[in-house]
């Protein structure tokens, strides 16, 4: 029973990878993990741990109880399409742009940041 239960995971793993319209390559790189490592998941060889749900669920909003037990809604959140969407354009690209894309996200994050603890020293004067 947990041999199947383990499997079930392992296919809606590649089911949400096939909704999102990412190859292999492309969904790892999201999560930081090899592809061969996801191939393995795939092909039911590597089991589905409780860190790498939550790093799934986290990074594409997919929706923790239809992952872990196949019971609910696909993604987390209303905004499904708009997601969908966004990982699919982002697929398209080639690696060289999508590495572009995460040095952005991640320069954007910083001055995110920066912004709130500058808006946090501001709002601790007055």
């Amino acid at each position: 029973m947990e041999q199947k239960k383990c499997n079930d995971i392992n296919h809606r793993v590649k089911e949400l990878r096939k909704v999102l319209n990412m190859t292999q390559v492309s969904f790892s790189q999201v999560i930081a993990l090899s592809s061969g490592y996801l191939a393995g998941i795939e092909t039911e060889k590597r089991r589905v741990n409780n860190r790498l749900i939550k790093l799934i669920c986290s990074s594409f909003k997919a929706n923790e109880q239809w992952l872990r037990s196949g019971e609910g809604k696909m993604f987390a959140d209303d905004d499904d399409e708009q997601y969908i969407k966004l990982v699919g354009l982002f697929k398209e690209l080639n690696n060289r742009y999508q590495d572009y894309i995460f040095k952005e996200i991640d320069l954007l994050l910083k001055i995110q940041g920066e912004e709130s603890v500058v808006e946090n020293n501001v709002s601790n004067v007055d």
